[in-house]
C-alpha cells in the first residue's frame, strides 16, 4: 500500500485545514486508516483513526475540532481539522493497519511520508 498525503500548509491559530490521504497498491476499504503527528521534540502521537465502516476514533486533545472521514471509492481519508492551534504544528502522517487500528503507531502496516501542518499565532 503507498500512501500520499496532501494539504498541510501554514494557517493562523483557529484556522482550519483538510488533509487528504490517497491510497493505492491494496484495496482501501479493508484497512483501517489513520492519522499520527510528530511535532519537533516530541513523540510521533496518535490522531484519530477510521475503520472499515467509517466508525472514528480521535484523540481527547483533538475531540471536537478534528474529525476524520473515508470515502472508499476514491481510496482517500480525510483528516478535518478545525479552531487550529499552534501546538498542532507537526507533520502529520497517513497510516494503514490491516488488523486492528488502534493508537499506537507500531501496529501500523503502512505510512506516507507526511505533511507540515505549521499554526502561527
Amino acid at each position: 500500500v503507498q500512501l500520499v498525503e496532501s494539504g498541510g500548509g501554514l494557517v493562523q491559530a483557529g484556522g482550519s485545514l483538510r488533509l487528504s490521504c490517497l491510497a493505492s497498491g491494496a484495496t482501501c476499504s479493508t484497512y483501517y486508516m489513520g492519522w499520527f503527528r510528530h511535532a519537533p521534540g516530541k513523540e510521533r502521537e496518535f490522531v484519530a483513526v477510521v475503520s472499515r465502516s467509517g466508525i472514528m476514533r480521535l484523540a481527547n486533545s483533538v475531540k471536537g475540532r478534528f474529525t476524520i472521514s473515508r470515502d472508499n471509492a476514491k481510496s482517500t481519508v480525510y483528516l478535518q481539522m478545525n479552531s487550529l492551534k499552534p501546538e498542532n504544528t507537526a507533520v502529520y502522517y497517513c497510516a494503514a493497519d490491516a488488523a486492528y487500528g488502534g493508537v499506537t503507531k507500531s501496529s501500523y502496516d503502512y505510512w506516507g511520508q507526511g505533511t507540515q501542518v505549521t499554526v502561527s499565532s
